[in-house]
């Protein structure tokens, strides 16, 4: 019998796309693929203007441990390396490639290969070339996690197949229709880890996908829908019932935590060296004309993307990168689709509710997954008493959204968080 975590609301769930098979997006005339989409130090360009790539050709090179190398993700020249908006950062430097319409890929990719005469070293050498990262949204270096210190004894990888986003359903129809490869990819990951326990975590709103990896006889978590259900430390907390210690890591408690769609992109990386190239992404809101999931190549613009869903309805008032509770507000529709990129919403709605004051009713600390007191926190990032914000926790934030949900204050608490962590790490570089 799997646990549970403390706090967490249960938003609508809308996930009306969960219908919806994956669609491959036909290719770009454009891409702008930028060089940080990763956690981490951005790939070094590898390439200049003027250069002709073919798809999987790799333009910028891991710079450093925690960094991911960056391919291009369609046949052309490279028409400029330039900065270009971006959907977290604002604006960074970009691979621009103008398709040449060939559709040619790289010589080095090859057919498929045995995976159990390779090496552990081996296979996550592949990773780290092939720019896998993590594909549930915060795009961690999959090498890196697959690299534990020797004294960090891995017992157990659980694979996250809970997408407790509301809206969001690219990771559910991607158990749906490659479920054996999802598998597969875990299963390497568990040998690479040498981890006893494999353990596939879905929330029960996802009956089908649940029935699909018991017929294959894998261990599965059937847990609660609850949101953040999906975030590494309370799902942990779910599944093996252990707590993470604040500040540190899962591979501090012997586990290591793996989204479904990076076991699938890491499976097709070790059979035929493919370089990370695109990613199924949902589409959804009543901004454009038709929700779908779609497989689309990385760098793609925004503006393409809904082009291909059928455009917009109407004035779109708000574009969303992610999901309604912890997605990021565009400013242009000419932002590319990056690694992380597991949904783009689109609402012709964006009402502005006003802050009022802070009743100190407690919902949000009630619903703080993370057990912090999110209303001292904004009290002294509001005061600018940073230390005291640092005490109370502010640096162990998950920015989940809850807190804001919750608030009858409308008080925009992420935000404040945001802020005062980004205070934070400036002082400490001073």
């Amino acid at each position: 019998m799997f646990g549970k975590f403390s706090g967490g609301v249960h938003p609508a769930e809308q996930k009306n796309t969960e219908n919806c098979v994956i669609e491959i997006m036909p290719v770009p005339k454009r891409v702008y693929v930028p060089f940080s989409q990763h956690t981490g130090k951005p790939a070094k360009p590898s390439v200049k203007k003027g250069d002709q790539v073919s798809i999987g050709t790799k333009i910028g090179e891991a710079d450093g441990f925690i960094s991911a190398s960056v391919h291009a993700t369609i046949s052309g020249k490279v028409i400029d390396i330039a900065e270009h908006p971006h959907p977290v950062v604002g604006s960074s430097l970009c691979c621009i490639i103008e398709s040449d319409d060939s559709e040619d890929w790289v010589s080095y990719l090859e057919g498929d290969q045995d995976i159990s005469k390779m090496t552990s070293a081996q296979l996550v050498e592949i990773i780290k070339e092939s720019g896998i990262v993590g594909l549930g949204g915060a795009a961690f270096p999959t090498h890196v996690k697959l690299s534990p210190p020797k004294d960090k004894k891995i017992d157990s990888l659980i694979i996250n197949g809970c997408e407790c986003e509301p809206m969001l359903t690219a990771d559910y129809r991607l158990m749906l229709e490659y479920t054996a490869a999802i598998i597969e990819g875990a299963q390497v990951f568990q040998r690479i880890l040498n981890a006893q326990n494999l353990i596939f975590a879905v929330e029960d709103n996802k009956k089908d996908a649940i029935a699909l990896f018991q017929k294959e006889c894998v261990r599965v978590a059937s847990l609660k829908t609850k949101y953040p259900q999906g975030a590494e430390k309370q799902l942990i907390k779910a599944v093996l019932r252990r707590e993470v210690p604040r500040g540190g890591l899962p591979m501090d408690v012997g586990c290591v935590v793996h989204n479904v769609g990076t076991c699938y992109a890491a499976l097709l990386a070790f059979k035929f060296r493919r370089p990370l190239i695109d990613r199924v992404v949902t589409i959804a809101g009543d901004g454009v004309k038709e929700n779908k999931n779609v497989l689309v190549r990385i760098g793609t613009p925004v503006s393409d993307v809904v082009e291909y869903c059928g455009g917009y309805v109407g004035r779109p008032m708000r574009v969303i990168f992610g999901g309604p509770m912890m997605g990021v507000a565009q400013y242009s529709d000419r932002v590319p689709v990056i690694k992380g990129t597991s949904g783009i919403l689109v609402w012709q709605d964006a009402r502005r509710v006003e802050e009022g004051p802070c009743v100190r009713c407690a919902s949000c600390v009630d619903a703080c997954p993370m057990g912090l007191m999110p209303t001292e926190i904004c009290s002294n990032v509001k005061n600018r008493n940073f230390d005291m914000a640092k005490a109370y926790g502010v640096l162990d934030c998950i920015e989940c959204g809850c807190c804001a949900y919750v608030c009858p204050a409308a008080i925009p608490l992420v935000h404040y968080f945001k802020y005062g962590k980004s205070e934070i790490w400036r002082k400490s570089k001073t």
